[in-house]
């Protein structure tokens, strides 16, 4: 009898059916790459990312749509907000029990899990908001509107139940994107910290209309302070994820991927833009030593997000660069920046693996590196 030669679909496809679990896969892969060398059995892409897996799945969520819309306007029928959120939960984990856990379909659990967290967190609101505070009651007194909400901690509590609810989700049904949903609340659980620590540091932020009101650590920096730690926390819980998947076949690197996506701009953000703020050529100077170790962090841990949320800043880097500080507006300099940083981007993904696999090299051993995607064959 001839031998089977399996490979990493199989064992993906063992690991939907339910064969083998995940931690049981990348052992196997391990093993498997270990033998034969790791770029040999690895995909041309190396950070892997999917939202559906053919036409079916959009043809599913499209009808999953529809029927939500058709049963939530037969509850509207009652008049009753809380009906409505209830009866959209329930039907919301009755279908995820079927296409999430039994189909294994990608799209619509990302839709079933977006339209839970929309339940969860009007039902919450609107607890606490109408039935407690009674602002439905007094929504033209903004007076009593204030007074209410001032102090920060009804968002605070309601953030907390919609984060504890979006966790427990994700306990039930293993869908990555409800790890971002559960980070989307924590960030609002950080936002709501920092009203009640100092609420003149929001209210001033919305005065100010602009990126620098929420994350320039110069001109509001508790609201900063508290996104900055905010991305540290996310940064670390898809480093979680990250290190118990290196070769990015699981829900795990999915996972950690979704959480790298929060904390990028949240990082990102804070650090340029508090750098950006310093005066003169000496804030450019200290934006790019930033940015270039992010660049470096983000080759490291194979995650190309905290790139992508620094592109705007790169692109103010060059055209401060161009102009010597003067004229970084005119068009020249603009065409020259978008030339600059396109030829930059695009070189850095395309020679990302041999660029990681050289940087890895030469760095001397750290805590974890043995953890992180394997890079030894990639020259």
């Amino acid at each position: 009898m001839a031998n089977a030669d399996f490979s990493l679909d199989d064992i993906r496809a063992g690991v939907a059916a339910g064969a083998i679990n995940e931690a049981q896969a990348a052992k196997l892969i391990a093993i498997a790459n270990g033998r034969k060398g790791y770029r040999a059995n690895m995909r041309t892409e190396d950070e892997p990312f999917e939202l559906f897996k053919g036409f079916s799945e959009i043809f599913v969520t499209v009808g999953l749509g529809i029927l939500f819309g058709g049963i939530l306007a037969f509850t509207m029928v009652f008049q009753s907000v809380i009906a409505v959120a209830i009866a959209t939960i329930i039907l919301t984990v009755a279908f995820a029990s079927y296409f999430t856990l039994r189909r294994r379909m990608t799209l619509p659990s990302i839709a079933l899990a977006s339209v839970y967290a929309t339940a969860v967190f009007g039902l919450i609101s609107y607890l606490m908001f109408e039935r407690v505070l009674g602002l439905s009651q007094n929504g033209d007194d903004m007076y009593a509107v204030s007074n209410a909400v001032g102090d920060g901690w009804p968002f605070l509590i309601t953030f907390t139940a919609s984060a504890a609810a979006m966790f427990a989700y994700f306990w039930r049904f293993r869908v990555p994107f409800a790890m971002f949903l559960f980070g989307l609340f924590c960030g609002g659980i950080a936002f709501s910290i920092s009203w009640i620590v100092a609420p003149e540091g929001v209210f001033a932020a919305g005065f100010m209309r602009s990126a620098e009101g929420f994350f320039d650590l110069n001109r509001n920096p508790t609201l900063a302070w508290t996104l900055l730690l905010f991305g540290i926390g996310a940064f670390l819980g898809g480093m979680f994820f990250d290190l118990k998947d290196p070769y990015r076949i699981s829900r795990y690197s999915a996972c950690g991927f979704w959480l790298h996506i929060i904390a990028a701009p949240a990082i990102v953000n804070v650090v340029a833009l508090s750098l950006l703020g310093i005066e003169g050529a000496a804030g450019y100077l200290f934006a790019a030593l930033a940015l270039t170790l992010i660049a470096i962090a983000s080759l490291i841990i194979d995650r190309r997000s905290f790139l992508t949320a620094g592109i705007i800043y790169i692109g103010a880097i060059l055209l401060w660069a161009l102009n010597a500080g003067e004229n970084s507006g005119s068009d020249g300099s603009i065409v020259w920046a978008m030339l600059i940083m396109g030829a930059f981007i695009t070189a850095l993904g395309t020679w990302w693996v041999q660029i990681r696999a050289w940087l890895m090299k030469i760095m001397p051993n750290f805590p974890l590196k043995s953890k992180l995607p394997p890079y030894q064959e990639a020259l």
